[in-house]
C-alpha cells in the first residue's frame, strides 16, 4: 500500500475508532479494534493511546515511514446498535483488507443509517420513569405523573443538548424540573406524596452505563480512562442530587 493510501486508511480507521467511542465502546475495545485492523494491513508497529476525550494513533510501515493522527472526542451518545455494526465492520476489514474507499463507503452507511426515532426516546423515558415510580411504591396517580414527567425530562435533555451542550448541566436542570413538577403535582392535589415520583424519574438519569464502562476500563488496566469515566459519573450523580436540593432550598427547606 502506497503512502497516500496509508494516510487515507489511517483517516478512515480513526473515524471508526471515534464513532465507537461516541457510541459507548469501552476504551480497550476501541484500542484493540484499531490495533487488529492495522496489523491486518501489515504495519510494522501500531501505537494506540485512547482516553475518553482523545485518540492518538501512530503507525510504522515496513518501509520506515511513520504516520500519526490525533482526534478530540467531544460527545458521547450510547448507541449499541451502531456500535454492533461498527464492530462487524472492523471484523470485515480484518478479513478482507478492503480499500480505504470501500471502508469509507461502509462507514458512511453506518453513520447515516436508521436510528431510534425521537418519539420512541420520549416514550422510553416516560415508561421507565413510570415503572420505577410504581416499583418504589407509587400508586396509579403517582405512576401517571411519573410517566408525564419522564417525557418532559427527555424534552429538557433535548433542549439542553441543542443549546448549552453540557450533559452535566442538562442533568442538573432535568433533576430540578422533575423535582419542581412533582412538588407542584402534590400541592395541586394530583398525587399524595412526591418521593416515589422524584425517585422514579431520577432513575432515568443515573449514569449507569458510564459507571459500568469505567469499571470495565479499570479492570482491564486502562487506569486513566477508567478514572476519568468514574469521575464523570460521580459528578453527574452529584449534579442530579444538586438539582433536587436546589428546589428544596428555593422552597424554603421542604417540598412536602
Amino acid at each position: 500500500m502506497n503512502h497516500t493510501n496509508m494516510e487515507h486508511l489511517l483517516d478512515c480507521i480513526m473515524d471508526i475508532g471515534e464513532q465507537m467511542l461516541i457510541s459507548g465502546a469501552e476504551v480497550h475495545r476501541a484500542e484493540d479494534s484499531l490495533q487488529r485492523i492495522f496489523a491486518a494491513y501489515g504495519t510494522k508497529r501500531t501505537d494506540v493511546f485512547i482516553i475518553t476525550s482523545s485518540m492518538v494513533v501512530t503507525i510504522h510501515t515496513t518501509d520506515g515511514k511513520v504516520f500519526t493522527q490525533t482526534r478530540r472526542i467531544t460527545e458521547t451518545a450510547a448507541d449499541y446498535e451502531k456500535l454492533h455494526r461498527l464492530n462487524e465492520l472492523s471484523r470485515s476489514i480484518c478479513q478482507s483488507r478492503c480499500a480505504p474507499s470501500e471502508i469509507r463507503r461502509q462507514l458512511d452507511e453506518i453513520n447515516t443509517g436508521k436510528t431510534c426515532p425521537l418519539w420512541q426516546e420520549f416514550i422510553c423515558y416516560a415508561v421507565i420513569a413510570a415503572i420505577f415510580t410504581m416499583f418504589f411504591g407509587g400508586g396509579i396517580a403517582e405512576t401517571l405523573t411519573g410517566f408525564v414527567i419522564g417525557a418532559l425530562i427527555r424534552l429538557m435533555l433535548l433542549v439542553c443538548d441543542r443549546t448549552v451542550h453540557n450533559k452535566i448541566f442538562a442533568k442538573f436542570m432535568s433533576s430540578m424540573m422533575a423535582t419542581a413538577l412533582a412538588a407542584l403535582a402534590m400541592h395541586t392535589g394530583l398525587i399524595p406524596t412526591v418521593d416515589n415520583v422524584i425517585i422514579g424519574n431520577i432513575m432515568t438519569m443515573i449514569p449507569g452505563i458510564g459507571l459500568t464502562n469505567a469499571l470495565k476500563d479499570l479492570f482491564v488496566g486502562d487506569s486513566i480512562a477508567g478514572l476519568l469515566r468514574t469521575i464523570e459519573a460521580c459528578i453527574t450523580a452529584l449534579a442530579i442530587a444538586a438539582g433536587y436540593f436546589a428546589v428544596v432550598f428555593l422552597a424554603g427547606g421542604s417540598i412536602t
